[in-house]
């Protein structure tokens, strides 16, 4: 299918080959993966179809997607079908978007050690929001939240922070009612801001005990016991970042909002501006600098370094449910939350089983009207098969 504008796929398949040459030892095998996907996805190497019009004869070529996780192309049906299913769990309630960021410090060693770092950041952050809402000094009543890693800036740098949707307010401890919280505000963000440094701190200084923390490089020093609580003492004293942003206005805008931050990669393709003399140019906003629009020129083997650091590990879910959204008590609790707020129960819906039927159903866009008429019905007329690439074997000797 014709297509314009330049894509992180182009990049890739530009320079890709070439990165993978000189940094051969140092790829891991989730990021390899997600490099060949995304330089294959919607190319004859994945195979597809031919499809033909029945009113006016247009024909196009589809080809199969990766739908790799880390693919700019990829998450389109995954997020409308993702933010479908969020939305018969909404509550009649205001909604807080809260956001917990990490020091430096902290984000140089979840660099070097991605699954148990991230892990902390999640286990931390859950932690910190159920307890101080449990405290009858504060809310006194169990919410229900989600979470989501997010681990890059806008300049792809390495920024990893969790972005978490959390219900104004949860059920009372003897289940009985439903505890408001205060009109436009959820928890003081001080009070979580600290106890969310204690405990990621403390966890990761067991994971370190636990000999579960590798260092490389420049910070090879720290596997020394001495050396690494040394490097933590200065963020045992620095205020941690955890802001919470004004509630939402409404059902709609909550999930608008929250679909931009789950099935996002580092940069999407509209944001790259041009690929020339082996660079690439790309728009970015600095936070720093009053939300200022700017561009970033990288060489094209750097753009790929960056944009892999953010490539998750294999089986790591950067999406996780907390409190009476936890999936061994979601559907449970989440009827008793409807029903003290006086909410309808939720109808669940059979999507269509047709991924095309399924994605017009979502999005209101039809993949089988043709593109030329605007009337017709395009129909699979030849199938094209999937090249059979054979990855060369690797010299062991």
């Amino acid at each position: 299918m014709a297509r314009e504008g330049l894509e992180v796929a182009d990049v890739f398949r530009h320079f890709g080959p070439a990165y993978r040459d000189q940094n051969d030892a140092s790829l891991s095998a989730a990021r390899r993966r997600a490099m060949i996907a995304i330089e294959s996805c919607r190319t004859a190497a994945l195979g597809g179809h031919v499809e033909r019009c029945g009113d006016c004869g247009h024909q196009r070529v589809s080809y199969n997607s990766c739908r790799d996780r880390n693919c700019p192309k990829c998450q389109g049906l995954a997020r409308a079908q993702w933010l479908e299913d969020r939305r018969a769990e909404l509550l009649d309630v205001p909604y807080f978007h809260v956001v917990f960021t990490v020091p430096q410090e902290i984000e140089v060693i979840a660099f070097q050690n991605q699954t148990v770092v991230y892990d902390i950041l999640f286990r931390a952050a859950s932690e910190t929001l159920r307890v101080i809402a449990a405290d009858p000094k504060h809310l006194g009543a169990e919410i229900g939240f989600l979470g989501v890693l997010h681990t890059w800036g806008q300049n792809l740098s390495h920024h990893p922070h969790v972005h978490f949707l959390v219900p104004g307010g949860g059920l009372a401890p003897d289940g009985e009612s439903w505890v408001h919280c205060r009109p436009g505000f959820f928890l003081p963000v001080r009070v979580l801001s600290r106890m969310f440094r204690g405990l990621c701190l403390r966890y990761l200084e067991k994971a370190f005990a636990a000999g579960e923390l590798n260092f490389f490089a420049a910070y090879r020093h720290l596997h020394e016991p001495a050396a690494f609580r040394r490097y933590l003492t200065p963020v045992h004293r620095a205020e941690w970042v955890v802001y919470a942003k004004r509630p939402f206005a409404g059902p709609a805008q909550v999930l608008d909002y929250v679909g931009r931050y789950t099935h996002r990669v580092a940069i999407s393709n509209n944001r790259l501006l041009s690929m020339d003399n082996g660079k690439i140019r790309f728009r970015w906003k600095d936070y720093r600098d009053g939300n200022r629009q700017k561009t970033m020129t990288l060489e094209g083997g750097e753009f790929i370094r960056r944009f892999l650091i953010h490539v998750l590990p294999d089986g790591f879910h950067r999406i996780r449910y907390y409190g009476f959204l936890s999936n061994c008590h979601r559907k449970r609790k989440l009827a008793r939350c409807r029903e003290l707020l006086g909410m309808a129960p939720a109808v669940p819906a059979d999507p269509p089983a047709d991924y095309r039927d399924r994605f017009e159903a979502l999005t209101g866009r039809s993949l089988r009207e043709c593109p030329h008429c605007g009337t017709g019905i395009m129909v699979v007329v030849e199938s094209i098969t999937r090249l059979r690439v054979c990855d060369p074997v690797p010299d062991t000797s």
